[in-house]
Parts: C-alpha cells; sequence; structure tokens
C-alpha cells in the first residue's frame, strides 16, 4: 500500500528537483581481484575511484557525493578526496554485508531536499559525461533510468548443462551504472528487498520487482567495471585512448 502511495504522489509532484545527489559504492571486498584492492589500485598513476569520482564531482547537476566503503578504507579515502580537491564528498559512510545494505546505508546519509539520487559503482571509472547526464535527464522525467549497451554475443539459457531458450539478441541489454532514481522511489524499493532477505546484483532490479518501469538510455562501451586483473589492462587502455584525443 506504501509502494502505491508513493507512486501516486510522484505522479502529483511531477519531475524529481533538478538537485541530484551520487551514491558512489566502494564497500566490496575484490574476491576476483586475485588479491588486489580495486578501490584504490592505481590506472595511469591515479588511485581507480578518482576516477569513478570525477564525472559527479565535475556534472552542474550534482549536488553532493556520498562515498560507501569499508572501515578500513574510509580514513584513506577521505584523505585522498581532501587532497585531491573533491569537494562534493559529504559524507563517507560504512557499507554493509550486501549491496542492498551498502546503498540503503548511502541513501540514509543524502541530505534532505535532494529529489534524484544515482548510484554507481566505484569500479567503473571511465564513465562519460555524456552517459551521466543523458541518465540524470531521463531519471527526472521517469523516475529510474540506466544507461545500458546491446548485448553483442548470442545468449543462451541453460539448466543443467541444456540449453532450454535462446532469447532475441535485439531485446537484450547490458546494463550499466550510474543507475538513477527518484529518492523515494528507491528507498521503497531497497528496504523491501532487505525485509525479504532477497540478494540482486543491481538497484533497478528492487525498483522493477515493484512493477515501476525503469528506462534504459545510451551506456558506452567505455563505461566498464573492473572486476578481474584483466580488466585493468583494458582500462589502461582506454584511459591511454582517452589521452590522445
Amino acid at each position: 500500500m506504501a509502494f502505491w502511495k508513493t507512486l501516486f504522489r510522484r505522479k502529483e509532484k511531477g519531475p524529481a528537483p533538478a538537485g541530484c545527489a551520487a551514491v558512489i559504492v566502494a564497500a566490496g571486498r575484490s574476491t576476483r581481484m586475485e588479491g588486489i584492492d580495486k578501490v584504490l589500485t592505481p590506472l595511469g598513476g591515479e588511485p581507480l575511484i578518482l576516477y569513478a569520482l570525477a564525472p559527479f564531482q565535475n556534472s552542474p547537476q550534482v549536488e553532493e557525493i556520498i562515498i560507501v566503503t569499508r572501515e578500513d578504507l574510509m580514513v584513506p579515502i577521505g584523505t585522498l578526496c581532501s587532497q585531491r580537491g573533491i569537494g562534493k564528498v559529504r559524507r563517507l559512510v560504512v557499507g554493509g554485508e550486501t549491496r542492498t545494505a551498502s546503498v540503503l546505508a548511502g541513501l540514509e546519509a543524502v541530505s534532505p531536499g535532494i529529489g534524484l539520487v544515482a548510484i554507481h559503482d566505484s569500479a567503473r571509472p571511465f564513465l562519460p559525461p555524456a552517459v551521466l547526464e543523458e541518465v540524470l535527464a531521463c531519471a527526472r522525467q521517469t523516475g529510474a533510468a540506466a544507461p545500458a549497451i546491446p548485448v553483442k554475443d548470442t545468449i543462451k539459457v541453460a539448466r543443467e548443462g541444456k540449453v532450454v531458450e535462446t532469447p532475441r539478441r535485439e531485446e537484450l541489454f547490458a546494463v550499466q551504472t550510474p543507475q538513477v532514481f527518484d529518492g523515494d522511489l528507491i528507498r521503497l524499493a531497497l528496504t523491501k528487498a532487505r525485509e525479504e532477505g532477497l540478494s540482486l546484483t543491481d538497484d533497478c532490479g528492487a525498483v522493477e520487482r515493484l512493477g515501476f518501469p525503469v528506462r534504459l538510455t545510451r551506456g558506452s562501451e567505455e563505461n566498464i567495471k573492473i572486476t578481474t586483473p584483466r580488466d585493468l589492462v583494458w582500462g589502461e587502455a582506454i584511459l591511454a585512448e582517452r589521452m590522445r584525443r
């Protein structure tokens, strides 16, 4: 019932206020990085997280940044932001045991009155500014949006090693971050997911479960997620190409 009241209120008030907070999720344990802590690992001589923060620091639409991280990284990241003049960072908060818990911790730190929240993985260091601006504009009008790119490979659905379905490739998209939402909507969706003990791999999933449509905007092949050591090689290549432009 509360969900439908939230939807009704949103329809009444129209587009979300222009203000936006960015919640940067950097609380993971980097379990697939073979001992490398990717949050502070260097790319082109700079810690990876600085690249992830830059588009939000530079966007006139983003009022503040909340960083959700591990307790052992609070001081190093806070010191780094201070030294490098990342002035929009309002708070650093400790994440939870799950992504949902971590994002909710970040949402609780967002300043009152900010209507839009962009949730971004710290492991995506190459978000193009144009991708950010487009997804912000869409979410402001619709309440929920995420950048995505078409899937290139043919995807098979299999059970016990046997193919049971081949989805149409033209209907498949790889979703990226930032995923941007009306603040009230994403708080409600993630709170419900936590109460139900669900393990979600992205924040759109919580909103989708409530029947609220998520719009897709143009993503970028540069907007990769650093997940394994091999991704760092790809990241260095992207960085080198950007420097040549």
